[in-house]
C-alpha cells in the first residue's frame, strides 16, 4: 500500500528539529514518505532522514518582544509565508501536517487550513510544560494535541490531547537504563566530566559566567576537570585558551556532534531548559544546572525547569541570579556532596517517558485512521 506523504514542520533549532528528526525516523520505517518544511536557519536536514526526502525552506520569524511596526513585518511575512505553504501543500496533497512548534511551524500548519479541498490532518506537539505561543494559535485547528509532560498548561477545552513525550534521537534513548556514577573528589583521581550545552550557537552567557565559575574552582577540583562546552565560534578559541592557562581539560566546540556520547559520561550538565533538553536529561538521567532563556515569551524554559527542579532531578537558576561566585560555590557543593548528584540523576529519570517517537507515530496514524 503507497501512502500519502506526510509533511513534518520544524524551525532550525535542534529543540523543535530533533524531535522531528526522531518522528521521522519512525514513519520513515513505517513507510510513509516525508515532507520537510523548515525556516531559513541552519539545521542540518542534510545529514538526517530528511536528506532523502524533498526539503522546502519557508520565510518566518517571531513576533513577541518586538515593536509595533517590526511586528507587523513579521505578522506580513508570516502570512506571505502561509500562503507559500498553501500552495506547495495543495501540490502535494499531504495526508497530513505535523508541527513542533515554533513561528517556522505557522505558515505549514495555518496554510493547510486554507485549502477550500483535501485538507490534510493537522497534529501540533508541544514539547514544554506551556503550550507556545505559536501552539496557541494553531491548536485550535488540530486535530490532536501531542505533548510531552502529563500537565501543560494554556490547552484548548475540547481537543484531543494524548501525552506521548517527547521523540528523542534513538542514540539517547539508548541510555535510558544507563547507570550514573556520582564524581568523588577525594577518593580517587578519576576525570569529573562537565557537559554545557547552550542552544543552537551556544549562548553567551555560558561562555562568561561558567569559565569565570570554572577558573575560581581550587586547583585539585581544576585538574580533574574535563569539560565539553558548547560555544559561538567566535569563543572557542577564547575559552579553549582559558581553560589551558588554568589547567582544565576542555573540548570547546559551535556543535556536538555526538550529544549521546557526551551526555553518557556527564557527571553534570549545565544549560537551557528547552522541552527537547529537559527530555534528553531525563531519558539519560543526569543531574543539571538549567538556565531558562529570559526572552521566552510565554516562559516555556522557566515552566519546565521547575517541574524538573520539584522532581529533584535539577536546580533551577534565573539568569539574572546567574553569577559566576553563585555557580562556583554551587559546583564545589555538589562535588563534595556526590550523594546529591545521585539522587538528582535517579530523580531526573522519573520524567523519562519512552518510545515517545513511536507513540506519536501511533497518534499520527490513528487521526489518519478516523
Amino acid at each position: 500500500m503507497t501512502h500519502a506523504p506526510i509533511i513534518i514542520a520544524a524551525g532550525g533549532t535542534g529543540g523543535h528539529f530533533f524531535p522531528a528528526i526522531a518522528l521521522g525516523e519512525e514513519l520513515h520505517q513505517r513507510g510513509y514518505p516525508l515532507i520537510l518544511m523548515t525556516d531559513q536557519r541552519r539545521n542540518r536536514a542534510e545529514q538526517s532522514i530528511f536528506a532523502l526526502y524533498p526539503r522546502y525552506t519557508l520565510t518566518s520569524s517571531g513576533v513577541a518582544g518586538k515593536k509595533p511596526l517590526d511586528k507587523l513585518k513579521a505578522i506580513s511575512r508570516l502570512l506571505w509565508s502561509c500562503l507559500g505553504a498553501r500552495k506547495l501543500i495543495a501540490i502535494c496533497r499531504p495526508a497530513a501536517v505535523i508541527g513542533f512548534g515554533g513561528y517556522p511551524s505557522i505558515p505549514p500548519l495555518l496554510g493547510s487550513r486554507l485549502l477550500c479541498r483535501n485538507r490534510p490532518a493537522l497534529i501540533i506537539h508541544e514539547g514544554n510544560a506551556i503550550l507556545g505561543q505559536a501552539n496557541v494559535v494553531l491548536s485550535r485547528f488540530a486535530n490532536a494535541i501531542a505533548t510531552s509532560y502529563p500537565r501543560v498548561m494554556r490547552l484548548p477545552v475540547g481537543k484531543k490531547v494524548i501525552q506521548t513525550g517527547m521523540p528523542v534521537r534513538p542514540a539517547i534513548e539508548a541510555l535510558a537504563d544507563e547507570p550514573y556514577s556520582p564524581p568523588t573528589l577525594h577518593t580517587n583521581e578519576d576525570p569529573i566530566h562537565l557537559l554545557i550545552w547552550g542552544g543552537s550557537l551556544g549562548a553567551q552567557i555560558f561562555s562568561t559566567v561558567v569559565p569565570q565559575a570554572l577558573c575560581n574552582l581550587p586547583q585539585y577540583v581544576r585538574i580533574r576537570l574535563h569539560v565539553t562546552q558548547q560555544a559561538h565560534e567566535d569563543m572557542v578559541p577564547v575559552l579553549t585558551n582559558l581553560y589551558k592557562q588554568v589547567g582544565i581539560t576542555a573540548h570547546v566546540t559551535p556543535f556536538i556532534d555526538d550529544v549521546a556520547s557526551e551526555l553518557k559520561k556527564a557527571h553534570l550538565v549545565i544549560g537551557r531548559a528547552g522541552g527537547s533538553s529537559v527530555a534528553e536529561l531525563a531519558t539519560a538521567g543526569r543531574p543539571s544546572i538549567m538556565v531558562p532563556l529570559p526572552i521566552a515569551a510565554s516562559d516555556e524554559q522557566g515552566v519546565n525547569a521547575q517541574t524538573m527542579e520539584r522532581a529533584g532531578g535539577g536546580w533551577m537558576i534565573r539568569q539574572r541570579d546567574f553569577k559566576s561566585e553563585k555557580l562556583c560555590d554551587m559546583l564545589l557543593h555538589l562535588f563534595e556532596h556526590p550523594d546529591e548528584l545521585k539522587h538528582a540523576a535517579h530523580a531526573a529519570r522519573t520524567l523519562q517517558h519512552r518510545h515517545a517517537a513511536k507513540k506519536l507515530a501511533d497518534l499520527v496514524e490513528a487521526t489518519l485512521k478516523r
